[in-house]
């Protein structure tokens, strides 16, 4: 097996050629399964760098909620795509898309292999076929589903998106309120539900030749690591992370602040859950996020399933993807 640097020269032009789709490799699937330390070792042995495609890792300040690699990691092979954005800056798919690919543009320029990882399936689905229109967000709009937010709750908004656009809905935690509030916003801009938008957009422009490799390991296997990885959030100082972004000025309400671990620590320090009530809910609702995920990364018929631990054999695709004809 070859392991040295693969230099490709193809750069991000917008064509639909197949044969000049730049080529990246994706190591995606569920929270916890142990993408970050596989995809290092990708990285190192063929002269890679790392595109992370994680909707929170974007975020500066909060690092054990969401997982981020080690210094020593990060030390090891170079990563883009983390530490980019203040929490209060709004961040979304379609601009995650664009600053992704002028980082993928840089690595293949340095001729270095990329490596898009992450778990959050819509960065890389937009990554590789485009964003849907969806209009811009108006700012009178916002504010009013926020307000209704703040007094009917952000379960009352889930059950309104329910009622008018059931795929977005299932594809929305009930106490995601961005989310909630951009899908609900959406409708009322187009008049249409985003489910209609995006199937009418049907992503089948591809600006990628991606070879996509979701990791699969037993359920139980899975629910076991994602318990663990809880835990050792907590030993690492998830409790204090949170009081420090609270001290910083970031308010409850923002989205990042609403995310996995941050807002059940919020629950606790504001005395809505005892610590082990929050804990419990928290590892609760990463094994439904995980759930939510393979739902996601099943749907594509591209997907490559392997165990993580079968390194030679993900090794053997991506070398057998890296050499051929483009």
């Amino acid at each position: 097996m070859k392991k040295e640097m693969h230099v490709r020269n193809n750069h991000l032009n917008g064509t639909k050629d197949f044969k000049h789709r730049p080529k990246i490799v994706i190591i995606c699937g569920p929270t916890a399964i142990g993408k970050t330390g596989l995809s290092i070792r990708l990285a190192e042995t063929f002269g890679g760098e790392i595109v992370s495609a994680d909707s929170m890792q974007v975020y500066k300040y909060m690092d054990i909620g969401t997982a981020k690699p080690e210094a020593e990691q990060l030390a090891r092979v170079r990563h883009h795509m983390i530490d980019i954005v203040d929490p209060s800056e709004s961040y979304d798919a379609a601009r995650y898309a664009a600053d992704a690919k002028n980082a993928i543009a840089s690595i293949q320029d340095r001729g270095k292999t990329v490596f898009v990882v992450g778990g959050t399936g819509l960065y890389i689905k937009v990554l590789i076929h485009g964003v849907f229109e969806a209009g811009a967000s108006d700012p009178n709009l916002r504010k009013k589903w926020k307000n209704k937010a703040k007094s009917l709750g952000t379960e009352r908004l889930w059950q309104r998106l329910l009622s008018i656009d059931p795929g977005s809905a299932a594809r929305i935690h009930p106490n995601d309120t961005y989310r909630i509030i951009r899908a609900l916003e959406i409708y009322e801009l187009t008049g249409r539900p985003m489910t209609e938008l995006m199937q009418a957009h049907g992503f089948s422009n591809k600006e990628f030749d991606a070879l996509k490799i979701c990791l699969s390991i037993d359920r139980d296997v899975l629910y076991e690591r994602i318990d663990t990885r809880v835990e050792i959030m907590l030993e690492l100082g998830l409790i204090d992370e949170v009081k420090r972004l609270l001290y910083m000025g970031y308010t409850r309400d923002l989205k990042p602040m609403q995310s996995l671990g941050y807002r059940h620590m919020l629950d606790f320090i504001d005395g809505r859950m005892s610590l082990d009530e929050a804990v419990c809910a928290m590892k609760q609702d990463t094994r439904r996020y995980a759930k939510r995920q393979l739902t996601w990364f099943r749907k594509d018929n591209e997907m490559l399933w392997i165990s993580p631990d079968r390194f030679d054999d993900i090794c053997r695709r991506i070398d057998n993807f890296l050499e051929r004809s483009s």
